[in-house]
């Protein structure tokens, strides 16, 4: 059994992985604390869980029946929190992204390194089984080489009138929308393909001014000729199709893939479905979509039980995070600029 410890509640994906740890004992996770600077959101949502709440973050990181932690705060305080973990032996979960900052980052993997601490990033795009499934076809060769491959990313965010006035949106806590949710899929891109060579990127502010770059279109490219395409939409409202890629010898079309392409009734939308030349028709995969995007998130619970009890490696590396959020700056640079960013 780990013991682990919850580093803020910000990110509020930690409380339905939580939930997972609570009512799966075959987990072998006990949550044992949670803490948050923000003492009315922690008593919220240790309340919610029925797990005891630290007063103060030492009641963690001190005490030695405490294997884990699992940093959830606003993503300015990932960096103090995560050099802090390491330098008490901890294993350290970290919700993505990795920080705001490339100095941020680094002090991070020195902490990790120096102290030789098991860690991950938690990215539910690089637990998604349709998206393992994704990357196997893509490994085995039999589609040919990668030409083009776009994924779109949204949110429906437009329909709550209170999301301007949480920390996603304050750009010191979290940059802005773009950096925190974009991130997972050019994350998972890179976890596809590696680290792109330059980047073409425009962002907008489009349905809510305090809402700050709820629009944006990446146009990455990499040394082999491929195009990949990032598209994030913070106000959509419905979607399908996910992610589209094209091969040379074949094609692979996603549906499902995020919280907008799941509210709608989805029970006979396939997952998957891949084409290959030479045979007469599209493969289907047998994986189902879940039910909603929150069942995504919980799912996220299994394979990090497996990370802290070493039966997996790492779902991202401290580097791995750096390399996603080297690329999300690259992003800004390119819109701010108007120009093609080599990253």
């Amino acid at each position: 059994m780990i013991n682990i410890g919850i580093i803020g509640f910000a990110h509020s994906h930690v409380i339905g992985i939580c939930e997972e740890w609570l009512k799966k004992p075959e987990l072998e996770i006990r949550v044992a604390f949670g803490w948050d600077a923000d003492k009315a959101r922690c008593a919220l949502v240790c309340k919610r869980l029925g797990i005891p709440e630290a007063q103060e973050l030492n009641d963690i990181l001190g005490d030695d029946n405490i294997q884990a932690v699992f940093i959830a705060c606003e993503t300015l305080f990932h960096a103090r929190y995560a050099v802090m973990s390491a330098n008490a032996k901890k294993k350290i979960i970290l919700y993505k992204p990795i920080a705001l900052t490339i100095e941020q980052a680094d002090s991070i993997i020195d902490a990790v390194n120096a102290n030789n601490i098991d860690f991950t990033l938690a990215w539910q795009m690089r637990t998604d089984p349709v998206n393992l499934q994704i990357k196997e076809l893509i490994d085995t060769g039999n589609l040919g080489r990668p030409y083009y491959f776009r994924r779109r990313h949204c949110l429906g965010m437009h329909r709550n009138e209170d999301f301007k006035n949480t920390w996603h949106c304050n750009e010191k806590l979290g940059g802005d929308i773009f950096a925190d949710d974009s991130s997972h899929a050019i994350d998972w891109m890179i976890s596809l393909f590696g680290m792109p060579k330059s980047v073409m990127c425009e962002m907008s502010t489009m349905h809510t001014p305090e809402v700050k770059n709820d629009l944006g279109a990446a146009m990455f490219k990499y040394p082999s000729g491929l195009i990949a395409e990032i598209t994030f939409c913070a106000s959509c409202s419905a979607a399908e199709i996910t992610t589209e890629c094209y091969f040379e010898r074949g094609t692979i079309q996603h549906y499902g893939g995020d919280a907008v392409s799941t509210r709608l009734p989805h029970e006979n939308t396939p997952s998957l479905k891949w084409f290959t030349e030479g045979e007469k028709d599209w493969r289907v995969s047998d994986i189902p979509l879940p039910g909603s995007q929150w069942d995504r998130i919980c799912a996220q619970a299994k394979p990090l039980a497996e990370f802290l009890r070493n039966k997996r490696p790492p779902i991202s590396t401290a580097a791995q995070g750096r390399d996603a959020l080297k690329a999300v700056l690259a992003c800004y640079a390119s819109a701010e600029n108007g120009r093609r960013e080599i990253i």
